[in-house]
């Protein structure tokens, strides 16, 4: 067997330090190259990222500002850019070095490749320090000023209750269409809503539009101008009018708009308000939807009688006549005023759909069309025999009912701003009772509750009941059911609304 030496590794001499090197075309040690070439020249060892305190955001040169967790591949992919000198290098790895999150420091370790040599590469690792600077976004600016919204959107009804309010409240809160908001100011007959961009007052009228029937106008003022680069700075209004016809309103037409609607009696009631206004014939039961285009274009559906000309009646009598729709029935109800209840014998029966949900002895609330002041064109040219004694609107509850049982639910609010002026007693009354109303219709109508949140309220406790409580009632005021409460969680945001406890 012929013996094969193994082949020894050859060896020089490196030409600066004399150590035993293999042999490589620089003809230097590792040591000795990275004492003569830095390849980390020209890159910052330190720098500076900025950082807005009240949005957490961080500046992305040149003007854009950006959301970026700790030690996310975003805040790295951000550090990097601010690096100079990167693009003369091969990076091969990053990544963070943890430090304390209160130090205002981020640390980064970084691992590059550069050629030095003909055929000689050369690899090191360093870190670099960024020190976090509080800075103010633009947007955070703005917010914290006074008068720098880009865009109003002003959202008013002409009515003279704020139930709508409430429900459009609700509405916006549950779509978190308030997210953009800058300022929201309660003013007479409406609230102001500021933008800091025009394109978030547009979403907003394009919400509104979309839940109720609306009209919208748009007007811009000029602020400054540059002659020089042809640009302008406008201020952005918009006014949105809702319509003013309210659920339980009654509303008189034309008989050529009632025709037009399906043959429909020219006084209905409104039953709800949606993206469109759906009206009832309490004689008939014909149902109808009117919406906003057909209303803005006619502009002659005027309400004859509102929530604040509704009067109390006693019931005598039911008689169902066999004619159903959905929750209601027609029927021939015998009435009595609260008034005459126990002092005379005058009576009036009238026609309604309300022949589901009345019997003997209960109390409806109603128009009393025979002693109301009504003063409405459309309402005057109609015949005597359109026009009803009593327009019955719906059930009523009396108080010891109500107040036996303290509500276990509640609602948010947004944060308005009241404005220079608060209301004063008498006004805050009326906004009280409004509110009051609008949350005794949450619990009449389960088809109102589906539309918006309610929240458990923890805090509520039942009244015990005493002697003066009426055990013997067979019915009592209805409730909202606790399986459509949710829970009372806050997950951030928590500035945007208000809890209100509902009494």
């Amino acid at each position: 067997m012929e013996y094969i030496p193994e082949p020894r590794q050859q060896l020089i001499l490196c030409c600066e330090c004399g150590t035993a090197i293999p042999p490589n075309p620089a003809n230097m040690c590792v040591n000795c190259v990275r004492s003569i070439v830095d390849i980390t020249e020209g890159i910052p060892k330190q720098a500076t990222v900025h950082w807005c305190k009240n949005c957490e955001r961080y500046l992305q040169p040149p003007a854009s500002w950006v959301g970026c967790d700790l030690e996310s591949r975003e805040l790295l992919a951000l550090c990097l850019k601010k690096l100079r000198g990167l693009t003369k290098v091969r990076l091969i790895d990053a990544g963070f070095v943890w430090t304390e999150p209160h130090s205002r420091r981020i640390k980064i370790k970084l691992t590059i490749q550069k050629e030095v040599f003909a055929a000689t590469i050369l690899q090191q690792t360093f870190e670099v320090e960024y020190v976090v600077s509080s800075m103010m976004c633009p947007d955070c600016t703005k917010i914290m000023a006074q008068n720098t919204w880009k865009a109003m959107v002003q959202v008013r009804q002409k009515v003279d209750h704020q139930r709508t309010f409430f429900y459009l409240e609700q509405l916006i809160l549950k779509h978190s269409a308030h997210q953009e908001t800058i300022n929201i100011k309660e003013v007479k007959g409406g609230i102001d809503f500021h933008f800091a961009q025009r394109s978030h007052a547009i979403k907003m009228v394009e919400f509104l539009a979309s839940m109720v029937p609306t009209r919208s106008k748009s007007s811009e003022q000029l602020i400054s101008s540059d002659t020089h680069t042809s640009t302008s700075n406008y201020k952005f209004t918009y006014a949105v009018e809702l319509i003013p016809v309210c659920k339980d309103d009654l509303v008189s037409m034309p008989k050529k708009t009632a025709n037009a609607l399906g043959q429909i009696s020219p006084l209905v009631l409104c039953t709800r308000v949606g993206n469109a206004v759906h009206v009832i014939d309490f004689k008939t039961l014909q149902v109808a939807e009117i919406t906003g285009l057909v209303y803005w274009r006619q502009e002659d559906i005027t309400p004859v009688c509102s929530m604040r000309d509704l009067k109390e009646f006693y019931v005598m009598d039911v008689e169902l006549l066999g004619q159903n729709f959905g929750r209601y029935a027609l029927a021939d109800i015998t009435i009595q005023r609260m008034a005459d209840v126990g002092r005379n014998d005058n009576v009036i029966i009238v026609r309604s759909h309300l022949g589901n949900l009345l019997n003997f002895g209960d109390t409806v609330l109603g128009y009393d069309l025979l002693t109301a002041n009504i003063n409405n064109t459309n309402f005057e040219r109609l015949s005597s025999d359109d026009i009803p004694s009593v327009v019955l609107v719906k059930k009523s509850y009396p108080e010891r009912r109500r107040k036996r049982k303290q509500r276990n639910w509640k609602l948010k609010t947004l944060n308005k701003d009241e404005g220079d002026l608060a209301p004063k007693k008498l006004e805050q009354d009326k906004i009280e009772a409004d509110f009051e109303t609008f949350l005794r219709d949450l619990e009449e109508d389960p088809e109102l509750r589906q539309s918006i949140n309610l929240y458990k309220d923890s805090s509520a406790v039942r009244r015990p009941v005493t002697d003066m409580d009426d055990e013997d009632e067979d019915e009592e005021a209805p409730e909202v059911p606790l399986e459509e409460l949710l829970e009372d969680l806050t997950i951030g945001g928590g500035d945007d609304y208000d809890d209100v406890d509902m009494a």
